[in-house]
Parts: C-alpha cells; sequence; structure tokens
C-alpha cells in the first residue's frame, strides 16, 4: 500500500470522526436545552426558520442570563411580598381588573429586587425569565396577555381568574418558596376545607385543587365571621384563612 493511499485513509478517518463529534456535540447540546427549557424549547423552534437558529438563540438567552447577579430574596422583602400578594388576591372579589393589573405590577417589582432588568422590553424580561422559569414563563404570557386586555376591560372574568393563577405560579417560583413548607403554606393553602364564598362575591376559582387553594383571597391571622347554615339553624364559626 503507497503513501498516498495511506495519507488519504488517514484524512478520510479523520473527517468521519470528526463528523461524528460534531453530530454527538449537537445533539448532547440539543437534549441539554430541551430539558433545561422544555417546552419553551418547542417555541423557541416554531418561531424561528431552523433549529439551529432556535437553538442558537436560547444559548445566547443562557449567556446573558450568566451575566446577571439573579439573587434570592431577603427574609423580610418575602413576607412583605407575601402579604402584598395576599392583599391582591383579596381585592380580585370586588376589583378584578386592579387587581391582576397589581399582580403583574408585583411580579414586576419582585423581578427587579431579584436582579432581572426591569427596564428593557417585555420580550428581553421574558427571555430572561425563561432560563430558570421555562415551566411558567408561557404562563406568564398569557396572564400578562390578560392584565393587558384587562386594562381596557376586554378581559372576561374567567380571563381574569386564570390570569391571578398563571400569575401565582411564577410569582412563588420567584419568591423561591417552593421547599419552604411554612411559606407555601401562607401563600396557597388556607386550610382543609378552602375559603368558602362570603357575601361580598366569590374567590377565585384555579384549575385544580392546589390552585383552588392558591387563588383564595384571604389575609393571615384576620378572624372572619362567616354563616353556614345546617338544619334550619344559623350557626357563627370563625375561619382563619390564609390566601395566597
Amino acid at each position: 500500500m503507497s503513501t498516498v493511499v495511506v495519507v488519504v485513509i488517514v484524512i478520510v478517518v479523520l473527517v468521519v470522526l470528526a463528523v461524528a463529534g460534531y453530530f454527538a456535540r449537537a445533539q448532547a447540546r440539543r437534549r441539554g436545552l430541551q430539558q433545561r427549557f422544555g417546552p419553551e424549547y418547542d417555541r423557541a423552534v416554531e418561531d424561528h426558520e431552523s433549529t439551529r437558529e432556535a437553538e442558537q438563540e436560547l444559548l445566547a438567552r443562557q449567556k446573558r442570563h450568566d451575566r446577571l447577579e439573579i439573587h434570592p430574596l431577603a427574609p423580610e422583602a418575602r413576607e412583605q411580598h407575601l402579604a402584598e400578594w395576599r392583599q391582591v388576591q383579596e381585592r380580585f372579589v370586588d376589583a378584578p381588573e386592579t387587581a391582576v393589573t397589581e399582580a403583574d405590577r408585583l411580579i414586576h417589582q419582585v423581578m427587579g429586587e431579584r436582579g432581572y432588568p426591569t427596564d428593557g422590553s417585555y420580550e428581553q424580561q421574558v427571555a430572561d425569565l425563561s432560563v430558570e422559569h421555562a415551566a411558567t414563563i408561557d404562563r406568564y404570557r398569557q396572564a400578562h396577555d390578560v392584565s393587558a386586555r384587562a386594562e381596557t376591560r376586554q378581559a372576561s372574568t374567567e380571563d381574569l381568574r386564570q390570569a391571578m393563577v398563571h400569575y401565582r405560579a411564577l410569582f412563588t417560583e420567584l419568591l423561591d418558596i417552593g421547599d419552604d413548607a411554612d411559606a407555601t403554606d401562607h401563600a396557597a393553602e388556607p386550610d382543609a376545607a378552602g375559603t368558602p364564598e362570603t357575601e361580598t362575591g366569590a374567590a377565585p376559582r384555579g384549575e385544580t385543587p392546589e390552585e383552588d387553594a392558591a387563588a383564595e383571597p384571604a389575609e393571615t391571622g384576620t378572624k372572619d365571621r362567616v354563616r353556614t347554615t345546617a338544619g334550619g339553624r344559623t350557626a357563627r364559626r370563625d375561619s382563619d384563612d390564609e390566601g395566597a
């Protein structure tokens, strides 16, 4: 076998190995992006002309996010925002449009305190959030859209109810209370039976029993008199509701 043939074979082998390595790295990168972004990966692919362009855009989001100084809230700030959220939930009964608008504002405020830039476009804010909150970012989009329509009173009561549930999903993640049992109870679990309807109206209901509890407007430590009727008699009972 001549030297030229040997050289050609070596070159071909090296090319094959290089191509195989490229595709292996591309597949590994794709799996990593799919795992990190979930449904947001599919959305990006739909919004771009090619999968490669979508992946480049998602990688750019990651690089930008890595340069941000994202940090958790201080315990005092967390408790303050939980109290503010409960007030927003309570306001939903009498003024749902206002409550949804205030929920959007509160999300925006918490983002800024966590270290997310809030002076750019809405699209950039969503892109920044999607890196760590891919599972809930589309729900935030839906809630934000309802909030915009609520300002002109073009959103239905059901739309507003859903918006509050969607906002709460991202709000809980931003406050990082998912693994904090006490904080989660204050944010989402009023009591075992859920908050009943009051004379002023019904609380916004969620898509699941857990989200029903998350959407109940109530205030921690407040004693509300709720009338219940049984056997023709009217009894009073105290309910110590904790709302989202």
